[in-house]
């Protein structure tokens, strides 16, 4: 059966080789940094500024996302708290249509988020590459060793790891809320 590798293949953690991008980054062909002329190092400068500008308004994007969607679950997790004693005497499938669309809307939200950090992933390693070409590097290399590459969960937690929870945690809910409803406790 090939459901697994294919749940593996698109929801699986696949990291893309640094050399990869590196060697398609550059054109027509990558320069030694110590050979690249004024002209073209302030070119790759405001490359790199316009990268990690591009960088930060997915961060942004990704904010509004999560904004959205927690408005969203917020007002229906409340919604479904208040409607819960008036629901008891709705079909049970009304019920779990009712359940159904809201598991599918956090799935929307759990996909959305991955694909956030996917897209910024990329990008981060992309800046990595730039800065090779720059004469310090401070967002690839100084800040994730200062970091200590994230190792050091008391120094550093990244947040797509506490917010890629929430929808699972909305989801809980949703059924926890939809089980105590069918059985009336």
């Amino acid at each position: 059966m090939k459901l697994p590798q294919t749940f593996k293949r698109t929801f699986g953690r696949r990291r893309v080789d640094f050399s990869e991008i590196r060697s398609s980054l550059w054109s027509p062909a990558p320069e030694e940094p110590n050979s690249i002329s004024l002209q073209n190092q302030n070119l790759i400068l405001e490359q790199y500024k316009i990268y990690v500008e591009m960088a930060d308004r997915v961060s942004a994007r990704r904010g509004l996302a999560n904004t959205f969607f927690l408005t969203l679950n917020t007002a229906a997790a409340s919604i479904g708290g208040w409607f819960n004693t008036s629901l008891q005497g709705q079909t049970r499938s009304t019920l779990a249509l009712l359940l159904f669309v809201l598991l599918v809307q956090t799935a929307g939200w759990y996909a959305t988020l991955r694909s956030y950090r996917q897209l910024n992933s990329a990008k981060f390693r992309v800046i990595g590459a730039l800065e090779e070409r720059l004469p310090a590097s401070p967002y690839w290399r100084a800040e994730w060793k200062a970091l200590k590459g994230g190792a050091d969960k008391g120094l550093y937690w990244p947040m797509t790891r506490l917010e890629q929870w929430v929808p699972i945690a909305f989801s809980i809910a949703y059924i926890i809320l939809f089980v105590t409803t069918l059985t009336g406790r």
